[in-house]
């Protein structure tokens, strides 16, 4: 069997992109196929144009699911969906990505750009610290529902203590 080369510049990028510790926002018009879908799973938020189309082709190629695929998909969108999806290949629609949990939104294509640039606005005037580690917590590995209540109550009582959440929430309060 030949090993593929992990230092390769696509396995560095693979590597970098689920690393990255603030949210990732993409956006898909016209056709996403194999790598083009595979890397929506390390995306947070995802929009898509009405007429955007997607598929894994991987076993129809003779090939094997990657880019963390085979792992992230099922988590996803269920087993027997991800199976649908990776085993057999077919084409499926924004408007199907969006109920297998791929998209966030569908919008008109000429309305996409507007679409994320008012996503990009709301993220960038959250707190950092909150954004990022609320990624790292949707993330995680899976831990049961009491460990992770746990893990959560740590972070959010320092959250909670921070500078930032302490102005957010007194503007929210002015507000009312």
């Amino acid at each position: 069997m030949e090993n593929l080369d992990e230092s390769a510049p696509p396995f560095k990028f693979l590597h970098t992109i689920n690393r990255v510790t603030v949210p990732i926002v993409a956006k898909v018009n016209g056709l996403a196929i194999g790598i083009g879908t595979t890397l929506l799973l390390h995306c947070d938020l995802v929009y898509a144009s009405d007429n955007a189309t997607f598929a894994l082709p991987f076993v129809k190629l003779g090939l094997l699911p990657e880019a963390g695929s085979s792992l992230l998909l099922p988590r996803l969108c269920g087993h027997q969906r991800a199976s649908e999806l990776l085993l057999l290949g077919d084409n499926f629609s924004a408007r199907q990505a969006q109920q297998f949990g791929f998209v966030n939104a569908v919008v008109a294509a000429d309305e996409l750009d507007q679409q994320v640039d008012n996503v990009i606005a709301k993220l960038t005037s959250q707190s950092r610290q909150a954004l990022r580690i609320s990624k790292q917590l949707i993330k995680s590995p899976q831990q049961s529902v009491a460990d992770r209540i746990s893990h959560e109550a740590g972070y959010f009582a320092k959250a909670l203590s921070s500078d930032e959440a302490k102005q957010a929430i007194a503007a929210k309060l002015q507000k009312k």
